[in-house]
């Protein structure tokens, strides 16, 4: 038995089972454990494909892991989330509503089964990768319980606009905007520039502002992405 070959699996596994961890926190309206289960299984993820061409042992077998196991924590709690969210909402009476918030799902999975079979994104992303839509989702109830601003508060139990954020990130999910990859592919400075300074940026939102800076971080993914297309990809 090959060792080295278990390891990538190994760690998609271990995400999956913080996905599954995750959603009981979420069934259960903790969601800052929710969250972290999800930030935990997150960074799983950004390992299990590295340790996969460091120890030379990809196989489709990871790829089709690694997807399953992203469908639970990046897919099903999100839309799970946002299904908890609505349920707590205010504005349309229809028992049915908050079962609108598993449109995330939806396009999680449609996205994550097209990026198996889409030639063009292995070096980059094109469409909102799930984990960071994942992130900018169980952001929203962190937002609510820390703000103390009746308008913030007023627009995270809004029915309406908790649809439109969930159609909105069903479209991101599989839209064609190019992203850069958020994986770290070997530990060259030069070829992790922009992961870097997104980095950076990331921790100075959370350092000063907390949860608000957690869907800023998502804006400030979609912006940078923006520009170095245009300006320096090549």
């Amino acid at each position: 038995m090959n060792i080295k070959a278990q390891v990538p699996n190994t760690i998609t596994l271990l995400n999956l089972l913080c996905g599954c961890i995750a959603v009981v926190f979420a069934f259960e309206r903790n969601f800052e454990f929710a969250f972290l289960f999800v930030c935990l299984g997150i960074f799983l993820d950004f390992f299990d494909g590295f340790f996969a061409r460091l120890f030379k042992v990809s196989s489709p077998l990871g790829l089709q892991l690694d997807s399953l196991a992203d469908m639970v924590t990046s897919g099903v709690v999100p839309g799970l989330v946002m299904y908890e969210l609505m349920l707590a909402g205010s504005g349309w009476k229809s028992p049915i509503v908050p079962f609108f918030g598993f449109i995330i799902t939806l396009g999680s999975c449609y996205r994550l089964a097209n990026f198996n079979i889409d030639t063009r994104q292995t070096d980059s992303f094109i469409g909102l990768p799930t984990p960071a839509n994942a992130l900018f989702i169980l952001s929203l109830p962190l937002v609510k319980a820390s703000s103390t601003s009746f308008i913030l508060d007023e627009i995270l139990t809004d029915h309406g606009i908790l649809l439109g954020i969930s159609i909105l990130s069903a479209y991101l999910l599989n839209a064609e905007i190019p992203l850069f990859s958020l994986k770290v592919k070997n530990f060259n400075v030069k070829d992790n520039a922009i992961q870097i300074v997104f980095l950076v940026i990331s921790l100075l939102l959370l350092i000063f502002l907390q949860y608000l800076g957690l869907p800023l971080i998502i804006l400030t993914y979609v912006l940078m992405s923006v520009i170095n297309n245009k300006f320096f990809k090549k």
